[in-house]
């Protein structure tokens, strides 16, 4: 049996296929890959793998934080954190916050966005509501405010003798909320938390999403209004799916945050902990037993946990998307 030469015909009449030669790599080829491939690769397990892997290392430990010496103590430090009833208690409490917050925002930020640039008049050009750049901008400036100075400043609000809130609430009548202690109760201080982050994020999010909606053409808006579709109807089968990986986005962000908030509840609670611990929150924990303990390779467990519940959740968050239709769905 012989083989067709390239250039030559099959026993069917068609063209044979030349086989396929690779190009030698020249110095081009290499320098671009070295530079956009290799220096970031580099850069990327220097300063995030690395780290990483010597936090592993350094929670297989007893290493005190101040002193070179270490044991290695293999898996006892997470022997010893899921037998810690107040880093259970953290965990729980991160857990909630991970549930509410960013469905809370989320909804809120796509409900503003959604009312701003298509919940105007019916009838005409789709558009948002009059003087939509106003309310961009006043609802985005929360965001522009460090979040420890947000934490401060509704610490101030909360207040119970001196606090705006309890003041508004006695100006409408409401006599039960004087000296009501916001921060102090068992019963409101975690959902109080969730309010200032809540407050604090649904403007940006609410830019995202209008940045996403204002890629979807007006076609599509202008046939659903034909069709008959009302503004939940619109915003349920057109504008959700046409956004869902900057809602995507937007929920893994959220979620990494719920699994810290370490900032608003350190300026909410000086003293730690919250009521009963009930806004205390895994990276409070971790930070009270590496510098007030001198325990770091315990706090390290403590790291490498909240690292590993972030990789979940994000893992979870693309698979939902994944199968609920994300990348493959298409609008008849």
């Amino acid at each position: 049996m012989t083989l067709p030469v390239p250039g030559t015909t099959t026993g069917g009449g068609l063209p044979a296929a030349a086989p396929r030669r690779r190009k030698p790599l020249t110095w081009d080829k290499v320098s671009f890959m070295l530079v956009f491939l290799g220096v970031p690769l580099v850069i990327y397990g220097l300063f995030v793998v690395w780290p990483f892997l010597q936090a592993f290392f350094y929670s297989l430990t007893d290493w005190s934080g101040f002193s070179p010496k270490y044991n290695f103590v293999g898996l006892a430090n997470y022997i010893k954190i899921f037998q810690d009833d107040l880093f259970l208690k953290a965990l729980g409490n991160n857990i909630l916050l991970l549930i509410v917050v960013p469905l809370v925002t989320i909804v809120l930020s796509l409900a503003l966005a959604v009312v701003v640039t298509v919940g105007g008049s019916s009838k005409g050009q789709v558009k948002g509501l009059k003087g939509s750049s106003f309310y961009r901008v006043v609802s985005f400036f929360p965001y522009t405010i460090p979040a420890i100075a947000i934490g401060i400043m509704w610490g101030q609000i909360y207040d119970p003798s001196g606090g705006l809130l309890n003041g508004l609430l006695r100006a409408f009548g409401l006599q039960n909320f004087k000296d009501f202690a916001w921060l102090g109760n068992s019963n409101t201080a975690m959902f109080a938390s969730m309010f200032v982050i809540i407050w604090g994020f649904v403007g940006f999010y609410m830019v995202l999403f209008i940045a996403g909606i204002k890629g979807i053409p007006a076609e599509l808006y202008e046939a659903a209004r034909i069709d008959g579709a009302g503004r939940f109807r619109t915003a349920v089968s057109l504008t959700i799916p046409m956004i869902r990986d900057n809602i995507q986005t937007a929920y893994v962000y959220l979620g990494i945050l719920a699994l810290d908030a370490f900032v608003y509840m350190a300026a909410l609670f000086p003293n730690a902990g919250g009521p009963e611990n009930t806004t205390l929150v895994m990276s409070q924990q971790l930070f009270f037993t590496a510098f007030q303990r001198g325990q770091f390779g315990t706090a390290t467990a403590m790291g490498v946990v909240m690292a590993v519940a972030t990789l979940i959740f994000s893992g979870l968050v693309f698979l939902v998307n994944r199968l609920t239709g994300g990348k493959d769905q298409e609008l008849v």
